[in-house]
């Protein structure tokens, strides 16, 4: 078969296929064109899942009569500077759309009316339809400025590409969640979502600054995430990482709720995703997610947003410097919540309680002496125990809790203390604390669990992982490009204990492994080391062998559940928790204490 050219008709509806896959990406692109033209507000409506009908209107700049032609032509923009010599800088970028190729490609696969006016200026209008174009007419316009973009009956002019499109309430649903994350993005601009006649979302414009962005981030994710949120902001090396990481605590089932943006731009960067699991890699299970909303700034020449025709991927001239400042500033923010755990814990207690009935409203009879008797017995009196430090040989978990009680003031008004003051131990295994305002339950397993792994970490990093060589050097057989990358780490390794190196082409010698982790399967941890290299650029799989292998050590070396302590005991656990970063939650990402507010108590037995 011949080359030949294909119709200008058939080009653009292939650019179509590559920018616009659904509903979705058509009305992303919309809003990126209105916040590029300086729009506070921006409405957005859809039919039919924006299938029958998109409609975006905004209050920005507008065109002219004289644009409105070109804006419809591919490789047609406003967004790029040609110098003289007609050259284009396509790394030096400081807005969200560049290409000129959405509204050419929707209108080559829908009907299309564009009505538009700039201040002073009369309104006009122009309409494709599947690539054909009228000529540009007077239009009404409600505004002094802006511009609306009606698009009807996307995709008709392709009818093999609705076959694959899903039902119409996932496309709204996934309507939905985009504009969501352009709101995140541009917490100054008012957001009006309306689908299918019914209002779903209206934000208005927050001021600029953390408590705006804040405000806008509860307002689409929810109160408890505005309540349970840690506040992210540092720099290095012209790079900004800013925005909010959710406490261990208040982690998720899936990895929904993260969200990452670079200059303003939604992405889905595996890089950025392997960095948020690793900085919280200490904290929660394989199978539980942070929430975060995290945003990258920096000089446009310094990432390649032109890697991905949706945009949506990007690429780092430094991808290590971004990494690094992700894991960094995450592990500072979640050390600085010292003991915090989320207020969702509290919630769901109450639930508990209440039974999801509303609570339990007793009569005025509950409230009468000797009316009913409290299950609770005063434990008898137990041996003291010498201290609760006590661990397996090969763990000291630091300042014991024997050390902490012999500090502990005799007479102190531990009321107002974070953990208050041990009243009683329930079950041999959760102790109960008052507070000022309210009380705590403790999990005392899980508590001296945190304390010790946390203990333990300490001492590696200053000590280093202790190394056994083995007998026999391993040799690991791998893919050339695998066994490179693991090579080039090999520093990396060997302070974590693992000593390798390169061994000709496609192959590994391992020389010494960490102590820590016994008769390791060699071979298992080198190729796990490779698919995390291929896949996020990190050692995960080490760093989570290691940290499992400390974590068990934490578990076993801690004081069980069943275990009778004094009060002395309880109040030393409970001061050291508020002295250590992370006891929140034990090395699972579980709760390790429960604290209710008087309040609350009160509503539960009906007193407010």
């Amino acid at each position: 078969m011949p080359i030949r050219r294909l119709p200008s008709e058939v080009v653009n509806r292939i650019a179509a296929g590559e920018v616009v896959e659904r509903p979705a990406s058509a009305i992303k692109e919309l809003v990126e064109n209105a916040i590029d033209a300086g729009a506070h507000r921006i409405e957005v409506q859809a039919d039919g899942g924006g299938l029958s009908r998109i409609l975006v209107v905004d209050d920005g700049r507008g065109m002219t009569a004289d644009e409105l032609p070109l804006a419809v032509e591919r490789h047609a923009t406003s967004k790029l500077e040609v110098d003289d010599a007609g050259d284009v800088d396509l790394l030096n970028i400081h807005t969200l759309g560049f290409r000129g190729e959405a509204l050419p490609s929707i209108g080559s696969v829908a009907r299309l009316t564009i009505s538009t006016r700039t201040k002073g200026s009369p309104a006009h209008s122009i309409a494709v339809e599947a690539g054909a174009v009228s000529g540009v007419g007077p239009a009404a316009f409600a505004g002094d400025h802006g511009t609306r973009v009606e698009v009807r009956d996307l995709f008709y002019a392709t009818p093999a590409r609705l076959k694959f499109m899903k039902s119409e309430r996932a496309e709204a649903m996934a309507i939905s969640e985009e504009i969501k994350r352009q709101a995140m993005a541009h917490a100054e601009v008012a957001f009006v979502l309306t689908l299918d006649g019914r209002p779903v979302l209206r934000l208005e414009a927050e001021h600029p600054g953390d408590e705006g962005r804040l405000r806008r981030l509860a307002a689409i994710l929810g109160d408890a995430f505005g309540e349970n949120a840690l506040l992210i902001d540092q720099s290095r090396d012209g790079y900004r990482l800013s925005g909010y990481a959710g406490l261990p605590t208040y982690s998720r089932g899936n990895a929904a709720h993260q969200y990452l943006f670079v200059n303003g731009r939604p992405v889905r960067d595996r890089l950025l995703q392997g960095a948020l699991r690793g900085a919280y890699a200490d904290f929660l299970a394989r199978d539980r997610h942070p929430a975060a909303v995290l945003f990258i700034d920096l000089e446009p020449t310094q990432v390649d947003v032109n890697v991905h025709p949706a945009k949506a991927e990007v690429r780092f001239r430094d991808p290590a410097l971004a990494r690094g400042l992700i894991v960094g500033a995450l592990k500072h923010a979640l050390a600085g919540a010292g003991h915090r755990a989320s207020t969702t814990v509290a919630d769901q207690a109450l639930s508990a309680f209440q039974g999801g009935s509303g609570g339990w409203r007793p009569g005025p009879a509950a409230y009468q002496p000797g009316a009913w008797t409290s299950p609770f017995t005063a434990p008898a009196p137990a041996p003291v125990i010498p201290g609760l430090s006590e661990v397996s040989a090969r763990v000291e978990p630091g300042p014991g809790l024997a050390e902490v009680m012999a500090m502990t003031p005799a007479a102190p008004d531990l009321l107002d203390r974070p953990l208050g003051a041990a009243r009683a131990q329930l079950h041999e295994t959760y102790i109960v604390a008052q507070t000022r305002d309210g009380m705590v339950v403790v999990d005392q397993h899980a508590a001296h669990e945190r304390l010790v792994y946390e203990r333990m970490k300490a001492q590696m990093s200053e000590g280093g992982v202790a190394r056994q060589a083995l007998l026999v050097p391993a040799v690991v057989q791998l893919e050339p490009a695998e066994a490179e990358r693991v090579a080039a780490v090999a520093e990396d390794l060997a302070e974590l204990g693992l000593v390798l190196e390169a061994f000709g082409p496609g192959a590994i010698l391992v020389r010494e492994t960490p102590a820590l982790l016994g008769d390791a399967d060699v071979e298992g941890l080198v190729r796990d080391i490779a698919d995390d290299l291929a896949e996020t650029g990190q050692t995960l799989a080490l760093r989570e062998r290691l940290a499992e292998v400390c974590s068990t050590m934490a578990c076993h070396g801690s004081i069980r559940a069943g275990r009778r302590l004094t009060a002395d005991e309880m109040n030393a656990l409970l001061r050291q928790m508020e002295a250590t970063p992370h006891s929140g939650q034990c090395n699972h990402g579980r709760p390790t204490y429960v604290e209710l507010k008087l309040s609350d108590i009160e509503r539960l037995f009906g007193r407010r």
